[in-house]
């Protein structure tokens, strides 16, 4: 090594033991430098750019709008519509995934949120609706919109630009078989919940062996206002009690009329201001069972005169994925629809449809090769849950489930259900203390007659 190289390298020793020390009392007086002094100007480095990212955006600096939103979505792969403790894989979820991505709101808490219908695993939706409060551009105001107090008074008055693309901002990252439809600005009270005049639902079926025509015959018998006791699953443990509802109208009729295969399919169609747990799928079940001649058209008018017959026959209810939420009407709304996105939700729904089709005329294609072979296919309806029996039991001689009053006793115990003496010996149940519902909810009548305290005592049979 030559003389000058090891001066060299003693000198390059002394100027990093300076800069050591150097550092060292910067980092004491100052430790955290900024990026300027780390010799990054103006923030340009990576941890910078992320740090930017990271920054919480200011919603109170928006105005919020009231609107409601109008879904389509094919529930066969979700646990239901409604967020659960138990899953995630819902489709309120995934909503909420997206509007919390797009930032159109804060959080789920403060939004305003209210939904029109709670479909059951499995069922779709072409007219789901809810309301909630979004972000929005309008300063100016209009129906429904909330500008921030700090707002200036020369942003209140000048003109605003076009609202923000809801449908497009949200079609955009939620999943392909979840889409928004359409949106309307609503009054800041408007619920979809609370304000719906009336839901439709649509059960598909296959003609089959089944006797639509005495199926169609039998549906009529649900219109009206009735007690569904005995057609719903009884929710009593979460505060329902009155199980009176009103049936619009109801009717069986084919999908394309002019046409008379075994295959071609049939839709049940219900239109009612509201309904309980799983009606409209035990509706559909009697129907089945009327459609092959198993039941006669007389037993719905049975199973709703609860007064004869207080208590649910055992029964299986029918499968959930034919089952869709097809139409929720509303007054004072104006859908305003973007063509673009119109489209874009055909595309996707074709999509969906050409996979479904193509399937169902491969089946369909060995399904007549076999009978040409001499293939006698069952007359077996694959519609309702659980297995056939060999033997049929007629509903009313099979065991029953518990009676109303016998629900209310058990979860008055649990303190869940809260019982209030009345006069005469009668009553009122409402939420308990430690009911998940909230405890300020007003008290309601079990039934028409209010059951006297001793009616809910009585033991299970």
């Amino acid at each position: 090594m030559s003389e000058a190289v090891a001066q060299r390298i003693q000198e390059l020793e002394a100027e990093l033991g300076r800069l050591r020390s150097q550092l060292k009392a910067d980092m004491e007086l100052d430790p955290h430098p900024s990026p300027q002094a780390e010799g990054k100007p103006n923030g340009t480095s990576k941890k910078g750019k992320k740090a930017g990212k990271e920054r919480a955006f200011d919603f109170s600096a928006h105005p919020r709008r009231h609107v409601a939103l109008r879904l389509a979505y094919l529930g066969w792969d979700y646990q239901g519509f409604a967020v659960q403790e138990n899953t995630d894989n819902t489709v309120e979820a995934r909503l909420f995934e997206a509007l919390l991505k797009t930032r159109l709101i804060q959080d789920r808490q403060s939004s305003n949120y209210h939904r029109c219908g709670r479909t059951d695993k499995g069922v779709s939706a072409f007219s789901q609706v809810i309301t909630i409060d979004l972000r929005s551009t309008q300063f100016c105001g209009g129906l429904g919109v909330t500008v921030p107090e700090n707002t200036d008074a020369g942003s209140r008055t000048k003109a605003d630009g076009a609202e923000l693309p809801y449908v497009k901002m949200l079609n955009r990252v939620l999943p392909p078989d979840i889409r928004v439809l359409d949106w309307a600005p609503a009054a800041e009270g408007f619920s979809a919940r609370f304000d719906c005049q009336s839901r439709t639902y649509r059960y598909y079926f296959p003609r089959g062996s089944l006797d639509v025509e005495l199926m169609a015959e039998a549906a009529k018998r649900y219109e009206g206002t009735h007690d569904f006791r005995n057609l719903c699953k009884m929710d009593v443990g979460n505060g329902v009690l009155q199980f009176e509802r009103t049936i619009v109208s109801a009717s069986v009729q084919p999908v394309r009329p002019q046409h008379t295969s075994s295959t071609d399919l049939y839709i049940f169609e219900v239109t009612g201001v509201a309904f309980l747990y799983h009606q409209v799928r035990c509706m559909m079940a009697l129907l089945l069972l009327i459609g092959q001649k198993m039941e006669a058209p007389e037993i719905i008018n049975h199973l709703l005169d609860v007064q004869r017959n207080p208590r649910k026959p055992q029964y299986s209810m029918a499968v959930d994925f034919p089952l869709v939420l097809h139409d929720c009407r509303f007054e004072g709304l104006s859908w305003r629809q973007e063509d673009e996105e119109l489209n874009h939700v055909l595309s996707v729904l074709l999509q969906h449809w050409t996979q479904s089709a193509v399937r169902t005329h491969v089946l369909q294609g060995m399904m007549q090769e076999l009978e040409v072979k001499g293939g006698v296919p069952s007359d077996h309806c694959c519609l309702v849950e659980g297995t056939r029996r060999r033997n049929y039991r007629p509903l009313l001689e099979r065991p029953c489930c518990e009676s109303l009053e016998s629900r209310i006793n058990h979860f008055v115990k649990r303190g869940r259900l809260e019982w209030e003496e009345g006069e005469n010996g009668g009553g009122t149940v409402h939420r308990g203390k430690r009911s998940k519902q909230s405890q300020s909810s007003p008290s309601c009548p079990v039934s028409a007659e209010t059951p006297s305290k001793e009616s809910l005592d009585e033991k299970l049979d």
